[in-house]
């Protein structure tokens, strides 16, 4: 019989709010117990006992938006660069990540929907995001915009088929010809729509939430800016308690200011922290492609090598989680809920992750007082031991 893994010490941060001196157990892949150190119990003789005062234990991040890191790219790698990518991200405290794509030919994207759907079956990722073709000319950042179409429901639904039930989200602009159906489409598959890359007025995007749409596509990016005569999308998707807005905290992205006020108006529980990496995610300075489009990142910033415009980001979850505590002054359990809970809950996942709760994954991540990331623990191993940090 496996040893039990005894986490003590720590202040860990449980749905109900935070416990200074709390004891999280592990036994296999779960969470067996979690609550304060001090309820009169003492361990299980001959348990692993982790002690962790003066760390901070808070469950495994859940990134819905992210195209690759370690030099490995979701949209066109192999196997083995996926699940490269794939471990780089769980190195920063990224316990389950959905694989998204970029703006490709249709067939193109069709068999990468096969090959992603085959790790999403094993368990590696936990499915696929599609962002692109389906959006608008007017802002595609970092995508090909010969390749850019209609949201089709026809060529929606090619892409379903193709990711065989592994279809997490698809990200279109919805005030193109199509766009509500495929909205329609998508909320009846139990696909998540999301507005993003998109040129619509805040009509149109309240229509598109009307139809089902219930993400926002990295909020304030790729779409028009507010207004205060013509309020646009941000607004409508600020203000709609349906929609769960994505968040980029890297210091590129957003202004701090831009961040707290999606926070304060749409509330912890409506935020969704993401990364939107691209390859360079976790390795570094240099030229890459992102689909077809070449990239230079520098000084940990991706732009395109032809237009400048920003491409993706290099951003990993815990230098988020750090930022947006240290930087953004954002409560601790505010960001718990943005980086692992609210996300776990979109993708249907959080009967196993999201939370540290008796009974889920033994996902976690061990911070320092300083919110530098030590330990981190997937389905009961560790990924990096805190032990060795």
């Amino acid at each position: 019989m496996a040893t039990s893994k005894v986490l003590a010490g720590a202040r860990v941060v449980l749905p109900t709010g935070t416990v200074d001196d709390g004891r999280v157990t592990v036994d296999g892949t779960r969470i067996t117990a979690a609550g304060p150190a001090a309820d009169g119990s003492a361990p299980a003789s001959g348990a692993d006992v982790y002690d962790l005062t003066g760390h901070w234990l808070v469950p495994g991040f859940v990134d819905l938006h992210n195209h690759g890191g370690g030099g490995a790219s979701f949209t066109s790698g192999t196997v083995d660069d996926v699940l490269k990518g794939v471990h780089t991200h769980r190195l920063h405290g990224t316990t389950t990540v959905v694989a998204s794509t970029v703006t490709g030919d249709m067939d193109f994207l069709a068999e990468r929907a096969g090959l992603l759907s085959e790790l999403a079956e094993q368990g590696d990722i936990a499915g696929i995001h599609f962002e692109g073709p389906f959006i608008s000319p007017c802002r595609k950042g970092a995508h090909s915009e010969e390749l850019l179409r209609d949201p089709d429901p026809a060529e929606v639904r090619k892409l379903l088929d193709a990711a065989r039930g592994q279809a997490r989200m698809v990200t279109l602009a919805t005030e193109l010809p199509g766009g509500l159906d495929s909205v329609r489409l998508l909320a009846e598959h139990g696909v998540i729509a999301a507005v993003g890359h998109t040129d619509a007025t805040y009509e149109q995007t309240v229509a598109a939430v009307d139809a089902g749409a219930t993400v926002a596509t990295h909020l304030f990016n790729a779409m028009p800016p507010l207004g205060h005569r013509a309020p646009g999308p941000i607004t409508a998707l600020l203000e709609d308690e349906r929609v769960t807005v994505e968040l980029i905290d890297d210091g590129t992205h957003l202004h701090p200011a831009a961040l707290r006020l999606a926070f304060h108006h749409a509330g912890a529980g409506r935020v969704a922290l993401i990364t939107d990496a691209m390859d360079a995610a976790g390795f570094g300075d240099g030229r890459y492609l992102l689909g077809p489009l070449e990239v230079e990142v520098s000084d940990g910033v991706a732009r395109l090598v032809e237009g400048g415009s920003i491409a993706g980001s290099t951003l990993t979850l815990d230098r988020a989680f750090r930022r947006a505590v240290t930087v953004d002054g954002l409560p601790v359990e505010d960001v718990v809920a943005a980086i692992s809970a609210n996300p776990a809950r979109l993708l249907g996942v959080d009967d196993r992750v999201g939370s540290l709760e008796p009974g889920k994954d033994a996902d976690l991540v061990v911070l320092d007082s300083a919110f530098s990331l030590k330990g981190v623990m997937r389905r009961g191993e560790w990924v990096v031991d805190p032990r060795l940090g």
